[in-house]
């Protein structure tokens, strides 16, 4: 009984050793992105901030500042639309677990291919061009079929969010909380537009137990 026991305490302090040396091996890792392409410093705002080789990652708010735990050696990568790509890494002989840098970005210039756009001579030109158009049974039928109600929903439920479109749902949700900030949000159980929307949801039945 004593040698479990003893064996078991070692265990629970092995265990604590493991875990306060882990902790000792986190940072908070925070900082600003600036644009230091010119002496006029300005924010980089949603600015991709990636953890190297880990799959998890921040990005800067509207004002460029960030915050990430991240463990100390870590490779940080931080990556903007026309910017160039840079890494940061977290030195491994910090004696604090808080760091924070200003992160200056260099703008990136990308050449795009020259696109000539012929426009067509008139309305009445592009109407004639459009009904002469050969489209066959075959075409008309997997058009109906892409553009069917269900199989656009099921296509949708499978598409994951892009970085564009988290970053307007990210900002609408900061939109809100500061359009209420300092009083009390209104509750949809007092508007009469939700009201309306339940009673013609109800008609509809959307409410009725599906098969």
């Amino acid at each position: 009984m004593r040698k479990a026991l003893f064996i078991t305490t070692i265990c629970l302090l092995l265990a604590q050793l493991a875990t306060a040396q882990q902790l000792r091996e986190l940072v908070q890792f925070s900082g600003m992105v600036l644009d230091g392409s010119t002496e006029q410093l300005y924010p980089v705002p949603y600015t991709n901030i990636l953890v190297k080789n880990k799959g998890r990652g921040t990005y800067s708010d509207f004002k460029g500042f960030f915050s990430i735990v991240v463990e100390k050696g870590d490779v940080i990568v931080f990556s903007a639309i026309g910017y160039q790509t840079v890494e940061y890494k977290i030195p491994e002989d910090l004696d604090d677990d808080r760091y924070s840098i200003v992160q200056l970005m260099t703008q990136d210039a990308y050449n795009l291919p020259e696109t000539v756009v012929f426009p067509w001579p008139s309305r009445e030109h592009f109407k004639l061009e459009f009904l002469a158009m050969d489209v066959t049974p075959e075409l008309q039928r997997r058009a109906t079929e892409n553009l069917a109600k269900e199989n656009l929903e099921r296509a949708s439920v499978g598409v994951i969010r892009d970085g564009g479109e988290n970053a307007s749902f990210y900002m609408r949700q900061q939109a809100r909380e500061y359009y209420y900030i300092g009083q009390q949000p209104p509750m949809n159980i007092f508007s009469p537009v939700a009201w309306k929307q339940f009673f013609d949801a109800w008609k509809k039945g959307d409410f009725k137990k599906k098969d």
